[in-house]
């Protein structure tokens, strides 16, 4: 199997989790109508957070690499500050990256702890630093959040690392009216005879239920990590996209929810987002949830005469559904990761025996 797709559906009550340049929730036309919209870098940078808070190692999506190289030289080789940064500085020039005179990267590099561990190791061990052998220490040793997500090198287009994984932006499956706060602050210590705000303003906001898509390209990925980290990283991809959500304006409206429906589609031809079962925008009075799960298994089962069928399909919902004749129910989501894995791990085998 090649790729694998995964569907969320979540409904959010009143929140504001990622917000335009204007401060008021992202929006999207779709079917004619306005959407709410999450942006796929917002969650990508969730799901990296949430990396992290399970002891994952994840790269540094940061300016200051300088700072990192001369701290990993002092530790392994205990240099003097001014005489590990010149070390830095040429591994950098090697790698054709610019940086200031602030000792800052021109731009924002993604960059894994293996990575910096093994260009100090090369740097130390080489007089002369090869722009070729620091090539490729860059483009090995990835984290997985660097192998899923990618990294972009405008100076030097040879150190980008193509991204194995595609988030798409959560969208509303029904339309969504903006709404007001209109909310005022009290000084506590102000005399009693000023009964006035000290404060005012308005925040603006929406609820809805969320179609969230996602896809791993498993093979690239395999050739990226190897066989054993990339299944744990597609593990760790799908229990992350689950769980994890943008903080935007959380402590205003301590939004955070966990799924109604998760769809885990394992494929061998192509991977398929099915946003156009929601082309047409649900109406009711009565919970966007139902009608949304039913409306993405039909697209579901409509795309099957366009594409390959599924090597696997494995739902898990919080209400008791039916599952179509080819899915598989999950009990929670740990059954779920627990199938993935194996599926896998078989998958894998079995090519193997036939090749």
């Amino acid at each position: 199997m090649n790729y694998l797709d995964i569907y969320v559906l979540q409904s959010v009550p009143a929140a504001n989790i990622n917000r335009d340049d204007t401060g008021a929730p992202k929006t999207v036309v779709y079917g004619g109508v306005t959407r709410s919209r999450v942006s796929s870098q917002a969650w990508k940078r969730a799901m990296r957070n949430d990396f992290r808070e399970q002891g994952i190692e994840t790269g540094f999506r940061t300016k200051k690499v300088l700072e990192l190289l001369t701290n990993e030289l002092i530790r392994q080789k205990e240099l003097d500050s001014d005489s590990a940064l010149k070390i830095a500085q040429s591994i950098l020039d090697a790698a054709k990256i610019k940086y200031d005179k602030e000792n800052l990267t021109k731009v924002l590099l993604m960059i894994s702890p293996g990575q910096i561990r093994k260009l100090v190791e090369y740097a130390l061990t080489n007089e002369k630093l090869d722009s070729k052998e620091i090539k490729e220490v860059f483009n090995n040793n990835n984290s997985i959040d660097l192998a899923l997500f990618g990294r972009m090198v405008a100076d030097n287009p040879e150190l980008t690392v193509e991204a194995t994984s595609q988030v798409a932006h959560a969208i509303s499956t029904h339309e969504i009216e903006p709404e007001f706060d209109y909310f005022t602050a009290l000084d506590d210590l102000q005399n009693k005879e000023n009964a006035g705000a000290a404060m005012l303003g308005d925040l603006e906001y929406n609820s809805s239920t969320l179609y969230r898509y996602a896809n791993v390209n498993i093979r690239e990925l395999i050739e990226d990590l190897g066989k054993e980290d990339a299944i744990k990283g597609v593990k760790e991809f799908i229990k992350s996209f689950v769980k994890s959500m943008p903080t935007g304006k959380q402590n205003t409206f301590a939004n955070k929810t966990v799924p109604g429906y998760v769809m885990v589609v394992l494929r061998k031809d192509t991977p398929v987002n099915l946003v156009s079962a929601f082309e047409e925008p649900i109406s009711s009075k009565n919970g966007y949830l139902k009608d949304s799960i039913k409306k993405l298994n039909d697209e579901y089962v409509n795309t099957m005469k366009f594409v390959e069928e599924p090597v696997a399909s494995l739902v898990l919902s919080k209400d008791a559904l039916e599952p179509k004749e080819s899915q598989i129910e999950s009990k929670n989501l740990g059954d779920l990761l627990k199938e993935v894995v194996m599926l896998l791990e078989e998958g894998d085998k079995n090519e193997s025996t036939n090749n």
